[in-house]
């Protein structure tokens, strides 16, 4: 199955598609991932899209349609794949799907996670990301056993420039402007599945699993 999850930060949906991911042997396709490991490297990509991030500002299309295409050209996506964080403008969805055609693929859906506001903020300003490994942890849903060290390697715990509030809700503003109305555009083509995103990662992904087997 090949899927789209989209969202606003901070929903979730990173969570669900790596748990799913691994449980289907699908490719999870983390663009803000990918992204955060070309900045880490010094890759022409990485100081190129450095600059947005640090702002909460959107990736520009070129950039981001080029780096999935090749993406989606790998080995290990041939069994389904999730994207996870892309598209993210009506530009990209269109370019999506002609990337698709090209490739005789298909998206089967696209998950819309909803939640409110002011839970994001809370989600994402409590975020712990460790330098070492990247793991993330949260100051009050997942703390880490010490304080500002990593559980897994030891490293240290920092909140990423993206995750502190002004550009939290930066990033949220960005979103509303951008990417809400992907929404429509999938609903209106019959592939948009919605799923309530506030609740345990279990509660999410049991209603995330009851919805890709009824569809």
């Amino acid at each position: 199955m090949n899927l789209v999850f989209l969202g606003p930060p901070g929903a979730g949906k990173g969570t669900q598609a790596k748990m799913i991911a691994a449980q289907e042997g699908w490719a999870h396709i983390s663009t803000g991932d990918m992204l955060r490991a070309a900045v880490k490297a010094g890759s022409e990509l990485g100081n190129q899209a450095q600059e947005f991030m640090a702002k909460g500002e959107l990736i520009p299309d070129s950039l981001m349609c080029a780096v999935v295409g090749d993406r989606l050209r790998e080995p290990d996506c041939s069994k389904g794949w999730i994207l996870d964080g892309f598209p993210r403008t009506q530009v990209q969805a269109d370019r999506l799907d002609e990337t698709l055609a090209s490739l005789d693929l298909k998206l089967d859906h696209c998950v819309y996670f909803h939640i409110g506001r002011e839970i994001l903020v809370s989600r994402l300003t409590g975020r712990l990301t460790c330098k070492g490994c990247g793991a993330n942890f949260h100051s009050q849903a997942l703390p880490p056993e010490q304080d500002g060290v990593c559980d897994h390697c030891d490293g240290e715990l920092y909140v990423r420039v993206d995750d502190q509030e002004e550009t939290v809700r930066n990033r949220l503003k960005v979103y509303d402007e951008s990417t809400a109305e992907l929404i429509d555009f999938y609903d209106q083509r019959g592939r948009l599945l919605r799923i309530e995103a506030d609740g345990t990662v279990e509660e999410v992904g049991a209603r995330l699993a009851a919805q890709l087997r009824d569809s």
